[in-house]
């Protein structure tokens, strides 16, 4: 459901795991149950917050950065839960939590509400490009449905599109995006020479139809 800010928050937080953990099967229905109950878990005092907020505000707030939830909070809710998959995942994003990879694991120092923004993942690391990848386009995502609230149109241009598609976990992202930024005032471009390249990813074909 678009409209369900959890769900959207779920499956994101399941495709960045699923890009960390790896394996070629991709994450088991017990992982996804295990992933999806965190979420709610880690997001219940958050949404309540925004609940309370909006209940005596003249102005609908769509996001309070300062009392969202982060990447270690998620990781401390694995750790209580019975289950050793739970106890698996966890292990799998302590290097990406606690360990020497923790860059996005923290609350946010960058400022996100000028009207021109831009990402750049060139030096960000072989290890966490990707990781980092699907975090920017979902900073992008959140801010599309910001926007959406106040009656705006985010402009989204990729440049050097084609290397977004290489990896399935986010161009599958990317695909959704493109599904559903038009319902969202969104105006995703994407900008690339190596067209060829491009064809080849089955997510960058049916993005190309839309």
């Amino acid at each position: 459901d678009d409209d369900d800010p959890i769900t959207l928050k779920s499956n994101f937080i399941g495709s960045l795991c699923e890009t960390i953990i790896g394996g070629r099967y991709g994450l088991t229905p017990i992982q996804k149950a295990i992933i999806d109950r965190c979420v709610r878990l880690v997001y219940q005092p958050y949404m309540e917050h925004m609940a309370q907020i909006n209940s005596v505000s003249n102005e609908r707030i769509t996001i309070a950065p300062e009392y969202m939830p982060t990447l270690i909070d998620f990781y401390g809710l694995l750790l209580e839960q019975p289950e050793p998959e739970a106890q698996n995942i966890a292990l799998s994003l302590e290097l990406y939590c606690t360990g020497s990879l923790d860059t996005f694991a923290h609350k946010t120092n960058v400022k996100t509400s000028k009207r021109f923004v831009v990402y750049d993942i060139k030096d960000i690391g072989a290890g966490m490009k990707e990781m980092g990848l699907q975090i920017c386009l979902d900073s992008v995502w959140n801010k599309m449905i910001t926007n959406k609230k106040k009656g705006k149109r985010t402009w989204f241009y990729i440049d050097e599109f084609y290397l977004m598609t290489q990896k399935e976990c986010s161009a599958k992202f990317l695909q959704q995006i493109w599904k559903r930024a038009r319902k969202w005032n969104g105006i995703p471009t994407g900008i690339t020479q190596n067209v060829e390249d491009l064809l080849r990813s089955p997510e960058a074909r049916t993005i190309i139809q839309n």
